[in-house]
């Protein structure tokens, strides 16, 4: 995307965020000859972010709390490096009102809409009102003020079950809650009120009729000041899982042009309701004939790359020129539509676990070039650490292709690409989510993910003899690498051989399956390798940019390869695949955890106790309930038997694996 000539009503940029969205801030503000300013936390002191920003300032300990949602110590950190304007990005306190007042009366440009829009549209109740005055379709709910459980159970019987409780001054899943059944409606409103408190400061909720089999729609706008308001065109961010978006897309695969309109006109609507200036997103749902409007997010979103790829513009310097004063460069009607772009936000969480989130240092970070169609927003990059007290998005890839078909095939190739290493991510799942044949031909809805969870995140193809073969190169690439450093070792020696054949043995474990076998015969003449009853000629050069091309008789193939002590992660044609080596001269490092332990599965806070000491529980009861990265994540009971032990209280911060409760089963499983 080209960008134009900057008009400079300020010059210095200070970006109130981290992560991915600082670095795509820093990008387009830099490029426009904008000088930049990045803040950061105790835990972000080596972040790419701060790396990337003219000048980066430190605003307080790791909690967001005390750091990127301390407006006070943001606009200190403005005032001292000069910075004239500040970019909210989004989640932290983009949508908080007391944020952009709090910029005007430090006489700071907020790149956004101002408080009183943001008031009128960010809260989701009040909203609500506003768009039913305007005439725009709403979901039938519940939007007053009054929050107590009599009168929300009363209109939410009245409303009819099932449905939706949600947050009214946040987004992103947090505090939304399906309940289908009057009995669970008080639980419900407890864990989301919690949730929602602790994610926005804000536990005041709304109710919603929930539409069933449900699509999600919604509408980019943009509007400036001189009364210009344009909509660029629409995304959809059906396939969901927790109401989290997974995969987005534009244009919406579902909508013909006439459908395309009315709702891009309805979205133009409702932002026209409060004459609103900055970027923004108006969401609706559809039950397959009607859209009913949902909210407005009076932010950036984190999809707004596939509307930039299909219209070519380049929204954070629509933002910029907005706050600049100037008029939109184009026109309602000079908008034009190309091609399709599809996004996937790349996670650092464990699908076979629940999607818990994971920590760590990373380790590996290599990612496909930014070629053929293929956008890369980054947040991350090799050696930095994941920590526990933020989002664990660490980078969304997208592509863009003529057609939607030709987008997918190219983001699943991106996606094939991508290897890191150091902690757990999705982008196995992405994968197989984006190649579903229900998803291609686009038979989703909001709950598709959740139903196809088991096939989702089943073991993908078993490894076999590449596989296992490409172990044994990784190995001795390895030890060929360390030789280099050792002048003691034969293998530094350029063509050393023994005298005769010699043979080795390598033993590999895939999970807790039987143990395979590869035996190495070299010497004079080529390497051979025995699996099985065949035997394989070998050979393998190593690749300068990470892996290195496998030869196995004649077949000659690329192969990623990382080991860390005995465990070997594999990509080659077939997948991804995780080995464990058993070395016989290093000794056995796995660990095994009893299974009558509750342990902590990353840091969190421990914000509830479902079941006391002696309690007598089933398997899958609950037993307690941690916030990990501001979501909630129950712990429940992995057998049958009683609660023999508590060992943490409400309000505890644990650390991973600290242990939190022992389970004495009732009979042997």
């Amino acid at each position: 995307m080209q960008v134009l000539a900057p008009y400079r009503r300020f010059r210095t940029l200070l970006i109130a965020n981290r992560g991915e969205i600082a670095c795509r801030v820093i990008r387009t503000a830099r490029a426009m000859g904008l000088r930049t300013v990045a803040v950061y936390s105790e835990a972000d002191r080596d972040a790419l972010h701060v790396t990337l920003a003219d000048e980066a300032v430190l605003i307080g300990e790791a909690r967001a709390r005390d750091s990127y949602l301390n407006i006070e110590r943001i606009i200190a950190a403005a005032k001292q490096t000069g910075a004239e304007a500040v970019h909210p990005g989004y989640g932290f306190l983009s949508e908080r009102a007391e944020f952009a007042e709090a910029c005007a009366a430090a006489n700071l440009v907020f790149v956004g809409p101002t408080a009183a829009m943001m008031t009128a549209m960010g809260s989701k109740s009040g909203s609500k009102e506003l768009m039913e005055k305007a005439g725009v379709p709403l979901v039938p709910g519940y939007h007053g003020e009054a929050q107590d459980e009599a009168t929300l159970l009363a209109a939410a019987e009245k409303i009819g079950f099932p449905v939706l409780v949600k947050a009214s001054a946040g987004g992103g899943g947090r505090g939304m809650r399906i309940v289908r059944e009057a009995a669970d409606f008080a639980a419900a409103i407890v864990s989301a009120k919690r949730e929602a408190q602790a994610a926005f400061g804000d536990d005041r909720v709304l109710i919603e009729r929930y539409v069933d089999n449900p699509r999600h729609i919604e509408v980019q706008v943009i509007g400036d000041s001189h009364g210009n308001l344009l909509s660029l065109f629409e995304r959809e961010c059906t396939l969901q899982r927790r109401h989290q978006k997974v995969i987005e897309e534009a244009p919406s695969p579902t909508l013909n042009a006439e459908q395309r309109e009315a709702v891009c006109a309805a979205a133009r609507k409702a932002a026209g309701a409060v004459n609103y200036v900055g970027a923004g997103t108006i969401e609706f749902v559809s039950d397959g004939k009607d859209v009913f409007f949902i909210e407005m997010n009076t932010r950036l979103q984190v999809e707004h790359p596939v509307t930039e790829l299909i219209t070519g513009i380049d929204l954070v310097e629509w933002q910029l020129r907005v706050a600049f004063g100037e008029k939109l460069p184009l026109q309602q009607d000079q908008l034009c539509l190309h091609g399709h772009a599809i996004e996937a936000r790349v996670y650092a969480e464990n699908p076979q676990k629940n999607f818990m989130p994971s920590v760590g240092r990373i380790k590996t970070w290599q990612m496909p070039p930014e070629t053929d169609g293929l956008r890369l927003d980054l947040g991350y990059r090799a050696g930095d650490t994941v920590s526990p007290y933020y989002d664990a998005m660490l980078a969304k890839v997208i592509a863009f292709a003529p057609t939607r078909d030709a987008a997918i095939d190219r983001l699943n190739r991106g996606l094939e690409q991508c290897d890191i290493r150091g902690v757990v991510t999705n982008i196995p799942f992405l994968s197989a989510l984006i190649t579903h044949d229900e998803v291609r031909a686009n038979r989703i809805d909001t709950g598709f993910i959740e139903r196809e969870l088991s096939a989702l995140t089943q073991d993908g193809v078993q490894p076999g003899e590449l596989e296992c073969c490409a172990a044994v190169a990784a190995i001795l690439v390895q030890e060929q690498g360390a030789a280099q450093h050792d002048t003691s070792s034969p293998w530094s020696t350029a063509g050393w051989m023994p005298v005769g054949r010699r043979q080795r043995r390598f033993v590999f474990r895939i999970g807790h399956g039987p143990e395979q076998v590869v035996t190495l015969r070299y010497g004079s003449g080529p390497a051979e390798l025995e699996y099985g009853d065949r035997t394989i000629a070998l050979d393998y050069a190593a690749r300068p940019t990470g892996g290195f091309d496998l030869s196995l008789g004649g077949v000659r193939s690329h192969v990623m390869a990382v080991i860390e002590g005995h465990e070997l992660y594999l990509r080659t044609r077939n997948g991804r695949f995780d080995l464990h080596w058993v070395d016989p001269f290093g000794g056995d490092d796995e660990e095994h955890v009893g299974e009558d332990r509750i342990v902590a599965p990353l840091p969190g806070t421990v914000v509830a106790l479902l079941a006391k000491e002696g309690a007598v529980l089933e398997k899958g009861d609950a037993i307690l309930t941690l916030e990990v990265m501001k979501m909630e994540q129950t712990l429940r009971a992995p057998f049958a038997g009683v609660l023999k032990s508590l060992r943490c209280k409400v309000g505890d911060i644990v650390q991973e694996g600290a242990e939190l409760a022992e389970v004495e089963p009732t009979e042997a499983e």
